[in-house]
């Protein structure tokens, strides 16, 4: 190896760490074994009955360099474990922490119960969203927002002729897909509130995608009844143009005249909710590890961090440990929604938990898990593939793909225009280029900017932004970098129309960019068994990634590209070697290394 001064200096490299031998025989047969989401080398040798040192050699033959104690994931053991006499199960559902599930098929059935629906309520900025929550809880919200009166979590219980129902106080649309974004498909049933004499507006429109996106059952609240020009007939009429046939017309949509202020027909609103969770079937077993969504999250001087969690499944009990995200914790106590300290939540029950490591995000999932060490060892693998995960949103390069394959049944877009003149052309054009085959479905369409709501949506349903003479706003260019959502500009319908067309029929071929990640100067090479070499490198700038594709330089001219074998900073198997640092690197079918070569760390980047 190298030393910090730049010497050669002898050291032991066993054989064992890098030599490639000859393939074992095993036997034919293979026995089921069932893996965890993600599991030790150690944890797995124990598993498959041999030991860490022969299950560390099978996974460099086959590309992957693991430490005893690094975490493998279940799609790698899948491809090891048959040389080994082992065929690994699938993985069950619920098996991956960080997802909720819904479905109630796999579960006990006579351990299900009947749960409250989840409600959020949805509509245009001042029609009534709050002042309707507040009718209902009767306690006075919006003072409470203002004064701090009031006890706020984000999350309400109220009871209607001994039936629950479970309020989302969420501000607006946006939040209800922001958690949609991250896999948390919380609400059962959405309030559309429209005011009786405002009418249908465009963020009315947009509430109406997101749910609809969503397949959630809706619920109108028309609210204002009170007031003197208060049209309900309009509003029903406009509701009808939105695809949203109400039952008195012979639709399935349910519509309640209310009045949020003066409390008319909020009864009737409640009673209606508790009838579609009626034909909802909503159960849940509350017998097995709790899973919920935090709906908001804040820190307290006093108490630390406190995230409103909503139960979706199982019972969350003091003492529990938990992991959420990249965070881990242990439930030190709860509160509900009245202040007052709990001992469980069941399943659609909210409550205030303390003992987080950190500050969780809104739509996170909260999983129970059995202990502190395999709380620890989720988020730590978390945190690697987090690290390590790039952008993968969808894009018009693979739609054909993902269609062929039935991924996806349609293209999903979101179209935004600079007038609306414009939408109902561009609408009616990408419209017609459905076929039988394939089809374009338009998740939202409207004028303006493309902002970050916009950018959750296309998270949440997995589509594509188009913007036609229309440009996104700062912070949606940045969150749609992060999200990994493609957002495609235009001026000319023709080039839109023959974009999209391709993308269907698969013309679409992506663009990729190399990328140089670092240089590093071979110092020393060693000889390691029969026919391995290890070149000692310094790097120099920038950092060698495992994964990264090498080009080893002489004379500047590129003698070999290839991938790594090994990639070691003294013994330890490490994912990168960065600047300043030295390290050993083996590659695979190159070993003709010389004190002076120059390694370059390559990467391929598709141009977006």
């Amino acid at each position: 190896m190298v030393s910090r001064s730049g010497e050669t200096q002898p050291q032991d490299v066993e054989d064992d760490e890098f030599v490639d031998e000859e393939d074992e025989d095993f036997e034919e047969e293979v026995e089921p074994l069932e893996v965890p989401a993600a599991v030790t080398v150690y944890d797995l040798s124990e598993l498959m009955h041999t030991t860490p040192i022969e299950l560390i050699k099978e996974l460099m033959r086959s590309g992957y360099m693991f430490s005893i104690n690094e975490v493998i994931e279940h799609d790698i053991v899948s491809k090891i474990a048959p040389a080994f006499g082992y065929e690994v199960l699938a993985l069950e559902p619920e098996a991956a922490p960080g997802s909720i599930v819904l479905s109630t098929e796999d579960e006990d059935q006579s351990q299900l119960v009947t749960r409250p629906p989840v409600v959020t309520i949805l509509g245009h900025v001042d029609h009534g969203k709050t002042t309707l929550l507040d009718t209902i809880r009767k306690t006075n919200v919006v003072a409470g927002e203002a004064g701090g009166i009031t006890q706020h979590i984000g999350a309400y219980q109220v009871d209607h002729d001994g039936n629950s129902i479970t309020f989302l106080d969420t501000p607006g649309h946006e939040a209800f897909t922001a958690m949609r974004a991250r896999g948390a498909q919380l609400t059962d049933v959405a309030i559309l509130v429209v005011a009786a004499d405002d009418g249908i507006m465009p963020q009315t429109i947009e509430a109406i995608d997101h749910v609809k996106a969503a397949g959630v059952p809706i619920v109108v609240a028309i609210n204002k009844i009170d007031r003197p020009d208060a049209d309900p007939e309009r509003v029903k009429r406009q509701l009808a143009e939105q695809d949203l046939l109400i039952e008195e017309w012979g639709g399935d949509v349910i519509a309640v005249p209310v009045s949020a202020l003066t409390g008319e027909g909020t009864d009737e609103l409640l009673e209606n909710l508790v009838v579609v969770s009626e034909v909802g079937d909503l159960k849940a077993n509350p017998n097995r590890p709790a899973k919920g969504v935090v709906v908001e999250a804040r820190r307290d001087k006093s108490r630390g961090t406190i995230a409103t969690v909503l139960v979706q499944t199982g019972t969350l009990r003091v003492g529990d440990n938990f992991v959420v995200g990249e965070l881990r914790g242990r439930v030190r106590a709860m509160f509900n929604d009245k202040g007052t300290s709990i001992k469980e939540a069941g399943p659609s029950t909210p409550a205030e938990v303390l003992g987080l490591s950190g500050l969780p995000d809104a739509g996170h999932i909260l999983d129970v898990v059995p202990d502190e060490k395999t709380a620890r060892r989720i988020v730590e693998e978390r945190a690697r593939k987090n690290q390590m995960a790039k952008a993968a949103g969808p894009t018009m390069e693979d739609v054909h793909t993902r269609l062929a394959t039935g991924e996806v049944k349609a293209l999903n877009l979101i179209v935004k225009t600079d007038v609306q003149g414009s939408v109902e052309a561009v609408k009616s054009t990408l419209l017609n280029l459905n076929t039988a085959e394939y089809r374009v479905n338009l998740i939202h369409a409207a004028s303006g900017t493309i902002t970050e709501s916009d950018v959750l949506l296309a998270v949440a349903s997995q589509a594509i932004i188009v913007g036609f003479n229309s440009r996104p706003e700062p912070g949606a260019k940045r969150l749609s970098g992060v999200e990994g959502v493609e957002i495609r500009f235009y001026d000319v319908i023709y080039n839109l129309v023959e974009d999209i067309e391709d993308a269907l029929r698969g013309l679409l071929e992506p663009v990729y960019r190399d990328v140089v990640e670092g240089q590093a100067t071979v110092r020393a090479v060693f000889s390691v068994g029969r026919r391995t070499k290890v070149a000692g490198i310094y790097v120099n700038d920038g950092h060698i990634v495992r994964d990264s594709i090498i080009h080893v330089l002489r004379g500047g001219k590129k003698l070999h590209s290839g991938a790594i074998s090994s990639l070691k900073h003294f013994k330890d198997d490490v994912r990168e070697v960065a600047t300043g640092l030295e390290g050993g690197l083996v590659l695979e079918g190159f070993a003709d290394f010389e004190e002076g070569d120059i390694i370059e760390a390559h990467r391929s980047e598709r141009v977006r």
